[in-house]
């Protein structure tokens, strides 16, 4: 219907109408123009309600009060930067007031652009989902940062690609600045690094994650056939880090 030109009102009208069970339902539309509709059944259990505000929505349903929505608008209005970080936001702020009256379990997200390209691998820009867990928000909120991480890291070896140093170096902190734990993005970090010549910065990271886990040394002796730009010199000099 969204399709054929329909507004989101129009679409919500049209579906409400003409479903038997529309007092047990509850469904938000936003149409590409930014035009949002809601309903919320008068049989939905308590506590149940919707706000809609610009370009967005909010819905929720067996909650523990009435305090869950107008939280979640609130906090998705004042929220800064990107969409993703916004609703984890609106989500943490249900929460807090009150949310499921039967507790939490799972978690879920999905971002996708504004315009399709038609390849839907990847315009679903963010997919994450927790399907059981005592703290869901707190693991959406981890799996986001991993994700964001991720993001920079591609960021990074975009960087390399046109030999802009600098921004991969930029790029490669702040997704170790994001997810520390994480071995391998200082693994590749040291790599891009040595091989575009900074075999001398690359020498800490290398000795940090050769220290953690043998297998990275290991793994770099298996990059070294297909086309590290490194002489016999460099490469002793990683290898005894």
């Amino acid at each position: 219907m969204l399709k054929s030109g329909l507004s989101a009102k129009k679409v919500v009208d049209i579906l409400v109408r003409s479903d038997k069970g529309r007092d047990y339902r509850q469904l938000a539309v936003l149409d590409s123009r930014g035009r949002v509709a809601a309903y919320t059944g008068r049989s939905c259990i308590s506590e149940a309600g919707h706000i809609v505000g610009k370009t967005y929505s909010v819905q929720a349903n067996m909650m523990l009060n009435k305090k869950v929505w107008p939280a979640m608008s609130k906090s998705f209005e004042k929220a800064k930067g990107p969409l993703a970080e916004r609703m984890l936001a609106s989500l943490e702020a249900a929460q807090r007031v009150g949310g499921d009256i039967r507790g939490s379990q799972s978690a879920a997200m999905i971002v996708v652009r504004h315009k399709s390209s038609r390849r839907s691998w990847e315009d679903r820009l963010i997919d994450l989902r927790v399907d059981d867990s005592q703290e869901p928000l707190v693991e959406l909120g981890r799996l986001l940062r991993i994700h964001r991480a991720y993001e920079q890291m591609e960021r990074g070896e975009s960087a390399a690609k046109h030999r802009n140093m600098r921004l991969v170096c930029r790029h490669y902190v702040a997704a170790e600045g994001l997810y520390p734990e994480n071995e391998e993005i200082k693994f590749w970090h040291a790599v891009t690094l040595a091989d575009n010549g900074m075999v001398k910065e690359s020498l800490p990271l290398f000795r940090e994650v050769f220290r953690k886990d043998n297998n990275w040394k290991e793994l770099f002796k298996r990059l070294v056939p297909i086309g590290l730009d490194l002489d016999e010199k460099q490469l002793r000099s990683i290898l005894k880090q």
